[in-house]
C-alpha cells in the first residue's frame, strides 16, 4: 500500500487568502466558498490524497465564541460540499475527511465540561459530516485522552466510517494531561479507532519519536501531520521557519518510523505537501506491528501489562465496602474520602491495578461509581477494575474512565453474558472471565473449563479478541472441600494449556473458618504462584502476602538470579500499610504539605485547623508547608511523575487550605502574593491553558483578575492599570493573534504600567517571546506559578 498524503494547515492557507484575525474560519464556508475550494484544489493539485474539510472547530460548542452556534448544520454540511466539488473537479481518487477539533474545555473533573455535553457535542458534528458525505472523521489536536474518548464513542455511535484519532504530544512526550504515545495507542485501539496518529504542537523531527511509539503499541496504522518547525518572530510577523525542502527530507524518517498516513499542520502549505509526495515517490507504507495479545489495561498515563512471562500484577481489593462498615457509611453519605486514602495507599504499598466496588446498599450504586471512578483516576496512575454486577453501574463506570479499564466479572451466565459483553465491546475495556454458569458454581474442572470457554467464545462473536481475557480460578474454602487448594492448582495449570491467557483470583476465601488465616494465604498464594497466577486481587498491606510474592517470584524465575529478593528480602519498608494522617502537634505542618500533594481536598481543611489551635502562624503553614509543597509537585511535574490532572487536584487542596487559614486567622485575608491580570489576547478565542495557569496563581495565593478570552490591548493595558497589576499573563494558541503580545507589551510600557509580562500558549516559543519583550516565557501552569513567585522576590 502506497503511504497516503493529508492535506496541510488549512487555517495557514486561510490566513494568507485574508482571514482576519479572530473571525471565524468555518464561517468561510458560507461567506467565501470559493476561497475554501480553491484552498482544497491546491493541496490536491499538490499530491494529497486525503484532504479535510474546513471544519476543525465547527462544533456547536466552539462556534457559540462566535455566536454561530445555530449554523452547525448549515457550516459543516458547506464544508463537505465545498470539499467534493474540489475532488469531483480534480478528477482525482481523494478521499474527504471531516475534521473534528478539541471543544477546547477541559471534561470533568479536569474541567466544567461534562463527558455528557462533550460527547453530544461530538456525536452532533460527526453525524452531520457523515451524512454530508465524509468518507473519514479525524480528530486531531487533542490534548485529552478523556475528550477524545469522547469523541470516538460519539463518532462510533454516529455512524460507521473509519475514524483517525490524533493527540497532540508535548516535547516530553506526553500529552499536557499527562498521556503517553504506547498508552493512548492501547486505549484507543480497543475502543475501535481505525487509524491512530499525532499532529501539531512539534515539528516532524521531534514526532519520529512519538510514531515509533505509536507503531510499537499498536497494529492500525498510524498517521502524522508535523508543524513547520517552531513559529517565531519576524518583522512583527509570525513566521514558520521550516520551508517545503526541508520539511520533506523527514518523510521517509518518519515512514520508516511507522507513519501510514502523513500530512502537514500549521505553517504547512502546498509547497510542503508537493515535497512530501515527491520525497515519498514509490515508497510502500510500513508494514502492521503484529497485534500484542498480552493483557493491557491502561489508566490515563501509564500501560500495565499482565502476563505469564511478566511479574506478577497485584490488584489491590480494598476500595470494597463489603464487611467494611466505616467505608460503607462514607459512601452512602457521599464522602469518597477513604476512598480516595485507599487508592493511594495501595499503590504505594504495590497495588499496581485497583479493583473499585460501590456495592453498598440503599444507594445508586450507578452514580456512586461514576464518582468513585473520577476521584480514583485523578489521584492514582493505576489502572482499575471496574467491580460490579450491574448493567448500569458498569457503563457509568467505563464511561467515566479515561483509559482501559478490566470488568470485573462476566460469567457464563446468559445475563451477563448479553448485558457485559457488547459494554466491554463498546469501551474498549478487558474482561475477567468467572466460570460460573446458570446452574451454579462448576464442580469439577472440566466443567469450569467450559464455562471459561463459553465466555471466550461469546465473547470473540462480541468483538473482543486475545489480550482481552483475565480468568479467575475460583477460590472455594479448604473447610468445606479438602481439595479445593488442589482444584485451584491443576485449574491454573488447564487455564495455561488451554487457553494461555492470564489467571487471577480472590486468595483469602481459601482459609475461611480456619485459624492463623495470614499462614493458609501466603502458603496457597505462593503455590498459586508457581502454578499459573499472574494478577491476583488481594489486601496489598498483608506483609506475610508480600513476602510470598518477593520470594516467589525468584523461585520460579520472574525475579531472575534474586535480584529484587537480594535488596529486600522482607520488602516490609515498601509493603506494610502507610500509617493514618494523626498529626501531632510536631507533625501537622508536613501533614498538611503531603495532603496538598495527594491532594486531598476533604482532609487539609481540619489539618489546618489542627494547626491554627496548635498555634502555628499563618506564614508558618503558607511557607513550611504550602509553599514547600508546590516546589514538591513543580520538581516531579517537570520530571514526568505528576501529571495536570494531580496538580490541578494538588491546587485544589492547596486553596482549600488557604481558604481555611483566612477564615480563621482574618489577618491572613490580605496576605494576597501578589496581583495579576490575565488574558487570552485579542482574536483568539481559546482560554483552556490560560485557565489552568488562572487557577494555580490563584490557588498559591495570587489575586486573579481574569478577563477571559478574546481580549482587546486596551482592555488589558486598563485592567493592569486600574489593578496596579503586578504581573500580566498573556496566551495565545493561534499563530495569527500571537502579534497581539507585542502590541500588549508596547501598550503597557507606554502607559507607564511596572507589571511584569509573562506570557505562552501553544504556539509562542521563548524565542518569540523574548523577542516580544516579555519578562517571561511560560511552558506550563506549574513554571507560571514559580515565576510568578519569582516575580515577587520569593
Amino acid at each position: 500500500m502506497q503511504v497516503q498524503i493529508f492535506d496541510g494547515g488549512f487555517g495557514t492557507m486561510l490566513q494568507e487568502s485574508g482571514l482576519e484575525a479572530g473571525a471565524s474560519p468555518e464561517l468561510m464556508n458560507i461567506e467565501h466558498p470559493e476561497i475554501v475550494q480553491r484552498i482544497h484544489a491546491a493541496y490536491i493539485e499538490a499530491g494529497s490524497t486525503i484532504i479535510e474539510t474546513n471544519t476543525f472547530g465547527a462544533s456547536r460548542i466552539k462556534l457559540e465564541d462566535y455566536g454561530l452556534d445555530a449554523r452547525v448544520e448549515e457550516i459543516n454540511r458547506a464544508a463537505v460540499r465545498i470539499a467534493k466539488a474540489a475532488v469531483q473537479a480534480s478528477g482525482r481518487d481523494v478521499k474527504i475527511a471531516g475534521s473534528i477539533g478539541p471543544i477546547g474545555r477541559f471534561v470533568e473533573p479536569l474541567g466544567d465540561l461534562t463527558f455528557e455535553e462533550a460527547y453530544e457535542t461530538f456525536r452532533e458534528q460527526a453525524a452531520i459530516l457523515a451524512d454530508a458525505g465524509a468518507d473519514i472523521l479525524i480528530f486531531e489536536t487533542n490534548i485529552d485522552i478523556q475528550e477524545l474518548r469522547a469523541g470516538l464513542l460519539a463518532a462510533k455511535d454516529a455512524t460507521d466510517i473509519p475514524v483517525v484519532c490524533q493527540l497532540t504530544y508535548s516535547e516530553d512526550g506526553r500529552t499536557v494531561t499527562g498521556t503517553d504515545p504506547y498508552t493512548a495507542a492501547v486505549t484507543l485501539e480497543a475502543m475501535g479507532a481505525d487509524v491512530i496518529g499525532v499532529n501539531c504542537s512539534l515539528g516532524p523531527a521531534e514526532l519520529i519519536d512519538v510514531v515509533k511509539k505509536l507503531h510499537e503499541a499498536t497494529y492500525l496504522p498510524i498517521s502524522v501531520q508535523p508543524n513547520a518547525g517552531m513559529p517565531c518572530l519576524v518583522d512583527g510577523h509570525t513566521h514558520f521557519p521550516m520551508g517545503a525542502e526541508e520539511f520533506s527530507s523527514y518523510a521517509k524518517a518518519l515512514v520508516e518510523a511507522g507513519a501510514s498516513y502523513i500530512g502537514g499542520c500549521c505553517g504547512t502549505t502546498p509547497a510542503h505537501i508537493k515535497k512530501i509526495r515527491e520525497a515519498l515517490t514509490g515508497v510502500e507504507a510500513p508494514e502492521p506491528t503484529a497485534k500484542d495479545n498480552r493483557l493491557r489495561l491502561t489508566s490515563r498515563s501509564r500501560t500495565v501489562v499482565i502476563d505469564k512471562d511478566l511479574p506478577t500484577v497485584l490488584i489491590g481489593e480494598r476500595i470494597n465496602p463489603t464487611g467494611r462498615k466505616v467505608l460503607a457509611a462514607e459512601i452512602r453519605d457521599g464522602s469518597f474520602l477513604s476512598v480516595k486514602k485507599e487508592a493511594v495507599n495501595q499503590v504505594k504499598a504495590g497495588a499496581r491495578v485497583l479493583d473499585v466496588n460501590m456495592g453498598v446498599a440503599g444507594i445508586d450504586q450507578a452514580e456512586a461509581m461514576w464518582k468513585a471512578v473520577r476521584e480514583v483516576s485523578q489521584i492514582t496512575d493505576a489502572p482499575l477494575v471496574i467491580d460490579t454486577s450491574d448493567r448500569d453501574t458498569l457503563e457509568k463506570g467505563l464511561r467515566a474512565y479515561p483509559g482501559r479499564a478490566l470488568i470485573n466479572s462476566v460469567s457464563a451466565e446468559t445475563e451477563r453474558i448479553e448485558s457485559f459483553l457488547p459494554l466491554a465491546k463498546k469501551y474498549g475495556a478487558a474482561i475477567l472471565c468467572l466460570p460460573v454458569t446458570d446452574e451454579g458454581i462448576p464442580k469439577t474442572i472440566e466443567e469450569k473449563i467450559e464455562a471459561v470457554r463459553r465466555i471466550i467464545g461469546e465473547a470473540k462473536k462480541a468483538g473482543l479478541a486475545d489480550g482481552d481475557f483475565l480468568l479467575d480460578a475460583l477460590v472455594m474454602t479448604v473447610s468445606a472441600d479438602a481439595e479445593a487448594a488442589i482444584k485451584v492448582f491443576d485449574t491454573l495449570k488447564r487455564y495455561r494449556k488451554e487457553f494461555g491467557y492470564p489467571a487471577t483470583m480472590g486468595l483469602s476465601n481459601v482459609s475461611f473458618g480456619l485459624p492463623n488465616r495470614p499462614l493458609i494465604n501466603s502458603t496457597f498464594f505462593a503455590m498459586c504462584l508457581a502454578a499459573g497466577l499472574d494478577a491476583p486481587i488481594m489486601n496489598p498491606y498483608d506483609e506475610r502476602m508480600q513476602e510470598a510474592l518477593i520470594a516467589s517470584a525468584a523461585l520460579i524465575g520472574k525475579d531472575p538470579t534474586g535480584i529484587a529478593y537480594s535488596k529486600n528480602p522482607k520488602n516490609l519498608e515498601t509493603v506494610s500499610k502507610p500509617a493514618e494522617a494523626k498529626p501531632v502537634a510536631g507533625d501537622v505542618i508536613d501533614a498538611i504539605r503531603i495532603a496538598v500533594i495527594d491532594g486531598d481536598v476533604e482532609g487539609i481543611v481540619p489539618l489546618v485547623e489542627q494547626a491554627v489551635r496548635a498555634g502555628h502562624e499563618s506564614s508558618e503553614i503558607t511557607e513550611r508547608a504550602l509553599t514547600a509543597a508546590m516546589e514538591d509537585i513543580g520538581v516531579d511535574f517537570g520530571a514526568g511523575r505528576m501529571f495536570l490532572p494531580q496538580v490541578l487536584l494538588s491546587a485544589e487542596a492547596m486553596k482549600a487550605a488557604f481558604d481555611k487559614i483566612k477564615e480563621l486567622i482574618p489577618a491572613a485575608v490580605n496576605a494576597d502574593k501578589g496581583t495579576v491580570v490575565i488574558a487570552t489576547v485579542k482574536g483568539d478565542v481559546h482560554d483552556l491553558g490560560k485557565n489552568i495557569v488562572s487557577a494555580l496563581l490563584s490557588n498559591n495565593g495570587f489575586k486573579m483578575i481574569d478577563l477571559g478570552k478574546d481580549v482587546d490591548s486596551v482592555d488589558i493595558v486598563r485592567a493592569a492599570i486600574e489593578h496596579d497589576a503586578d504581573i500580566v499573563g498573556l496566551c495565545a494558541l493561534m499563530t495569527t493573534t500571537m502579534i497581539q503580545i507585542d502590541k500588549v507589551i508596547e501598550e503597557l510600557k507606554a502607559a507607564g504600567s511596572h507589571a511584569k509580562v509573562m506570557c505562552g500558549g501553544a504556539a509562542v516559543t521563548k524565542d518569540y517571546a523574548d523577542a516580544a519583550g516579555a519578562d517571561a516565557y511560560v511552558r506550563d501552569g506549574v513554571e507560571a506559578v514559580n515565576i510568578a513567585k519569582g516575580f515577587m522576590g520569593e
